[in-house]
């Protein structure tokens, strides 16, 4: 990842690399590289050993993100298990560029499959994901920054449209993602995707529906159990949705928005 940061045709102003609980040579690498580029920071930071999606990759995102200054156009959030290729920002920057309502931008995630490299079908191609994400500064203060939970990286779309910001994705931009989605999660995480769900206010039809297009693609019932347990566990226990009701009824007819094209479009 690091190499690939150096390699870039458009450097960054600041890179700040956390180590968070690494058991690899993450901070001797990360180190040398700090030795070599000004613009390159290391922070070592401890919180728990568990990779639970969402709150943990956050949480070391903002330590890093203390250490940067104000002074910014566009902030980046960057998993340690990815390769940019080398024009990644150039050409984010561009495309900052091209529309001033662009907030969010990035390109597609692929990974190695039987020496091939093909595009990680989790998620549709006109979301930007988690591991590579790039926010243009008004937009990222116009949501608040990102959400220390499960499901940030729908949030912080949601609320960008929200706002009347616009997600770019540069399909041209192929990312080699290491370690696929789920890796490495740990075990308690298979109820957090209804919770994150539940925490969108998006409700229980488009919660389900939501749950059956995930274990259809990844062929595994069990998705559609968890994610609605996990629902209608964090209903039960009244946890705090992370949006307003007005965001949360923006987001809802947004959702069946998309709902009623999928639809429009099966059928053609």
């Amino acid at each position: 990842m690091l190499q690939s940061l150096v390699n870039q045709t458009f450097l960054p102003k600041k890179v700040v690399v956390v180590n968070d609980n690494s058991s690899d040579k993450t901070e001797h690498l990360s180190k040398l590289f700090s030795k070599n580029y000004s613009w390159i920071r290391t922070l070592t930071i401890t919180s728990s050993s568990k990779h639970l999606p969402g709150s943990k990759v956050i949480h070391a995102f903002y330590k890093g993100f203390e250490l940067l200054d104000n002074d910014y156009d566009i902030i980046c959030k960057f998993d340690a298990d990815i390769i940019l290729p080398a024009n990644y920002l150039e050409n984010i920057v561009n495309l900052f560029n091209s529309h001033s309502k662009i907030g969010i931008a990035g390109g597609l995630a692929y990974i190695e499959k039987n020496g091939k490299w093909i595009y990680e079908t989790i998620s549709s191609k006109q979301h930007v994901r988690g591991p590579f994400k790039a926010y243009k500064k008004a937009c990222f203060k116009d949501i608040g920054g990102l959400k220390t939970s499960i499901g940030w990286d729908n949030i912080d779309t949601l609320l960008a449209q929200y706002y009347g910001w616009t997600i770019a994705v540069d399909e041209s931009l192929k990312v080699k993602h290491l370690k696929p989605t789920g890796k490495t999660y740990h075990e308690n995480s298979k109820y957090l995707r209804g919770e994150a769900l539940y925490k969108m206010r998006m409700g229980f039809a488009l919660t389900v529906l939501s749950a059956l297009k995930s274990a259809t693609a990844k062929r595994s019932p069990l998705i559609l159990k968890h994610t609605i347990l996990g629902y209608l566990k964090a209903k039960k226990h009244n946890i705090n949705p992370l949006v307003d009701t007005h965001q949360g009824a923006f987001i809802r007819k947004l959702r069946w928005k998309g709902v009623r094209k999928s639809i429009g479009l099966s059928f053609l």
